[in-house]
């Protein structure tokens, strides 16, 4: 049994040296919630690596569980590799930079080369840049869109896509053995810059990778040819010079920057919740609409992996677009552009997440295009490219996304990247508007092509150590009690993916998936439509995703709703 007690005292001894860590924890003597909370468990470390809410304790963010972090992960590149090394950046978040260069100062100290980005940047350069550098692994210092009370410590692989589970829980291993105030090897930042153990990267970089990104366009043109009128915020992250200057290189000469959340700022004074997927990012630029009447507005989250965007209509309203319908035009205008072109390669893959829109696997088809669905986790994206790259068969990767607002087109990176998903999608809007059409009419074409697909997500917050047994309840209850009915609609199968099987439900068969185990349940109903049920791998969350085929959006959204309410009740939510 934790006795949270004594590690309370323990770190109020050991973290004296922090002034800061050491006046929250002397401001929290005497309550049980508060050192129950920062001490019932450690930061766990998976393949997202670490993240969790800044402040003193086992169960946060600070230079103590970051810099026992890094000493594990030292541990465990210098047991794989002769001369390891490994490429560092980090975003705008509070601590951050602090982060960085500690996780740096540990590396140096283990023996381990450092490539260090010297300023923010935007996610998918480090994965970038651990393909540049050939390095062993790479880490990004981000909490991705989490709100402003949180940060963390992404790890990526010698491929550049995060860290699978074999590596992460060798990892894992060498961080439980080290003791965070005792047993983390440093040196002076500055000095391990001074000696090349710690490498700041150039600004060559930053441009191989827009070249890189340049390469992805698909009607290069269309973007001076239609004086497309486009705001842009970063919601005060890493993506204002990235994105700004792929916008220009590719054509673009009419973007306005939203300037309350231009500048860094982790503090996120105008988004508490920066995340593109919700429409309070977008009022701040909303305001300035009046007297830019953008056609476009884009939105990236503080370490620009993910986009967002929101689209005027005939009448003047802005409307949000979700990840899926992004997803649904990207894989038409891509794969139609690249026939139209000549340039469509035989047997193009597009992947996505398996809770994303199953619409694009009709889009694909009728492409003679492949359509792979993956789990959860742009890793996933990652290996696969990675495999076809392998084989010789790089070319044939076109689209990957995921519903929550990632994308990467190319092969630059083995991650989400919102750069070159700002400029694909910018330079879409651009050729629609040539074309006659906003990104709303072209998405309706798209529908009128091939069917109706609604989608939808609910998310239930389940906070703490309670939480967190609340969540496993409720995965646990599900699998002993599938619901035979969701929606008014027969489950005509039960897709399990922590144990590795899909049920018949008339016939009892089982079937294996064939995927790595997740915590994952899929329910089918008659008529093909779908719910899935999963615990957040980052936050604090159960989610619900909903896709609902049905022949248009009146009768999807009604059973959208049927289909949630159902499973809700299901869950004993």
């Amino acid at each position: 049994m934790r006795n949270v007690n004594e590690l309370y005292e323990l770190w109020r001894e050991k973290a004296v040296a922090d002034p800061d860590l050491a006046a929250e924890l002397d401001l929290i003597a005497g309550d049980g919630e508060q050192i129950g909370d920062r001490f019932y468990r450690d930061l766990s470390f998976g393949t997202a690596g670490l993240r969790g809410v800044l402040g003193a304790g086992t169960n946060r963010m600070n230079v103590y569980t970051v810099g026992g972090a890094t000493q594990g992960l030292a541990d465990y590149l210098n047991s794989e590799f002769d001369s390891p090394s490994v490429v560092i950046g980090f975003d705008s978040r509070i601590n951050s930079r602090l982060f960085a260069e500690t996780a740096a100062s540990v590396l140096a100290a283990n023996g381990v080369t450092v490539y260090y980005y010297n300023d923010i940047v935007p996610t998918p350069l480090v994965s970038y840049g651990v393909r540049r550098f050939k390095a062993s692994s790479g880490i990004v210092i981000t909490a991705s869109h989490n709100p402003a009370e949180y940060n963390g410590y992404k790890c990526y692989d010698h491929r550049g896509y995060q860290m699978t589970d074999e590596a992460a829980a060798k990892t894992y291993e060498f961080i439980k053995k080290t003791d965070v105030f005792d047993g983390v090897k440093r040196v002076d930042f500055a000095a391990a810059v001074n000696s090349g153990a710690v490498r700041l990267i150039t600004s060559d970089v930053r441009t191989g990778f827009l070249e890189e990104v340049l390469k992805t366009r698909i009607t290069p043109d269309a973007p001076a040819k239609a004086d497309l009128k486009i705001m842009y915020t970063p919601l005060n992250g890493t993506g204002n010079l990235f994105v700004r200057d792929i916008l220009r290189m590719s054509g673009h000469k009419n973007v306005k920057v939203v300037a309350s959340q231009k500048l860094a700022d982790g503090s996120f004074p105008t988004c508490p919740y920066p995340n593109p997927e919700i429409r309070q990012v977008f009022e701040e630029g909303l305001k300035l609409t009046a007297d830019f009447p953008a056609d476009l507005i884009i939105a990236t989250d503080p370490d620009a992996d993910r986009m967002g965007i929101a689209v005027r209509d005939g009448a003047g309203e802005y409307k949000l677009m979700t990840g899926n319908e992004v997803g649904i035009m990207l894989t038409e205008y891509i794969l139609r552009g690249l026939k139209a072109a000549g340039r469509l390669p035989e047997k193009a893959v597009v992947l996505k997440s398996l809770v994303s829109c199953d619409l694009v696997a009709d889009i694909a088809a009728a492409y003679g295009a492949v359509c792979e669905d993956l789990l959860t986790g742009f890793k996933y994206i990652g290996e696969y490219i990675t495999e076809l790259e392998s084989k010789g068969q790089a070319d044939r990767f076109v689209l990957g996304f995921e519903e929550s607002y990632g994308y990467l087109r190319g092969v630059h990176a083995r991650d989400k990247d919102a750069v070159v998903a700002s400029m694909l999608v910018a330079e879409m809007a651009a050729w629609a508007k040539l074309e006659g059409m906003d990104l709303l009419g072209y998405l309706q074409s798209i529908y009128a092509k091939y069917g109706f697909c609604g989608n939808s997500l609910a998310n239930y917050k389940f906070p703490g150590a309670a939480g967190m047994e609340q969540m496993a309840g409720i995965m646990a209850h599900l699998r002993e009690k599938a619901p035979a009915d969701l929606g008014g609609l027969k489950v005509v199968s039960v897709a399990d993916y922590e144990t590795g099987e899909i049920t018949d439900t008339a016939t009892g068969e089982k079937t294996k998936l064939g995927y790595p185990a997740s915590d994952v349940l899929i329910y089918t109903v008659e008529g093909g439509s779908k719910v899935v049920v999963r615990p957040s791998g980052t936050e604090p969350k159960l989610k619900i995703y909903i896709s609902a085929k049905c022949p248009d959006k009146a009768s999807a959204d009604e059973l959208s709703a049927s289909l949630a309410k159902d499973a809700q009740a299901a869950a004993g939510i």
